[in-house]
């Protein structure tokens, strides 16, 4: 108990968000649990996005059962490339990306070759709740697919990168830029091998990275520094995220954007109960800034 206590403190001192801390004093207490669908639904958090004008990837269509699988072949006819994800999914499970076509078959950036039938069958996993929060059925989107924008490309691999902002009461307080590798299949995703570089929020340029949990100066795959970029659309990144969170009641999110070659940024998601590894990303804990807009906002 000594032990635990001491580390406790140590956290603390260091100015590290924990777990436990996270749910308690931010989360339970500025996140109102009649908020969460909206967060958590995709579908509906596009909607809202249409409302409050901020830019998002266009929705093709929905599928709402197994009963509207039939409609698939019509309604990918007009796509070459697009997305299908679960509209109540987490941590990018059950995400399929198609780049392209392959005579009568589909492509993924990874170079694999799906078919129509593999295709109807993984929408019908994310209908049965395959992919979905809790395990319930859910719905399946299909959506425009973000070319990603050039400027990223020298230091990312085959997947599109993301910028992730934590907001606490309205005010952008932490970013982080999460950079596809070929070990993490071209996800943007930290525990599957994803760079996380921190970005300062004044100036939107990376300053510090680290590539599973430990400092990172360049891109495994590519070479290129991944410490100095310059984020492009920086001012349109934190204004989207104020909006955002003013739009969805919460005071403690993370805001997801992505990086489109032809539309710029755009609202990928946003996250009701973001991970802490931002803080590895940044060298420096969260608590401090969090700590800043209670005192310049009053506290609770």
């Amino acid at each position: 108990m000594i032990s635990w206590l001491r580390r406790w403190r140590g956290l603390r001192r260091a100015g590290i968000l924990g777990m436990n801390a996270r749910n308690t004093e931010r989360i339970l207490d500025w996140n109102p649990r009649s908020c969460f669908p909206l967060v958590d639904g995709k579908r509906a958090m596009h909607m809202k996005c249409l409302e409050i004008g901020v830019p998002t990837p266009h929705l093709y269509a929905t599928l709402l059962s197994h009963g509207s699988l039939h409609h698939l072949p019509r309604l990918l006819r007009d796509h070459d490339d697009f997305v299908i994800k679960p509209n109540r999914g987490a941590a990018g499970r059950g995400v399929l990306v198609v780049t392209g076509r392959a005579g009568d078959g589909f492509l993924r950036h990874n170079g694999q070759v799906l078919t129509l039938d593999e295709i109807e069958q993984h929408v019908s996993g994310i209908i049965s709740g395959l992919f979905s929060l809790g395990g319930t059925e859910d719905e399946a989107l299909i959506q425009q697919r973000v070319v990603p924008h050039p400027t990223l490309g020298k230091i990312s691999f085959q997947g599109t990168a993301d910028i992730r902002v934590i907001v606490y009461r309205e005010e952008p307080v932490m970013a982080m830029l999460r950079l596809p590798t070929r070990a993490s299949g071209g996800r943007a995703n930290l525990h599957q091998g994803a760079i996380g570089a921190g970005v300062d929020l004044v100036t939107g340029v990376t300053h510090h990275a680290v590539l599973k949990n430990r400092k990172a100066e360049k891109h495994p795959d590519t070479g290129e520094s991944v410490i100095g970029f310059a984020v492009p659309y920086w001012p349109q990144i934190i204004d989207m995220s104020r909006k955002v969170s003013r739009a969805v009641g919460m005071g403690y999110i993370g805001v997801d954007i992505v990086m489109d070659s032809a539309r710029g940024p755009l609202l990928l998601e946003a996250n009701a109960r973001p991970g802490l590894a931002i803080q590895i990303s940044n060298a420096q804990g969260l608590l401090p800034p969090l700590e800043r807009v209670d005192r310049e906002r009053g506290c609770r």
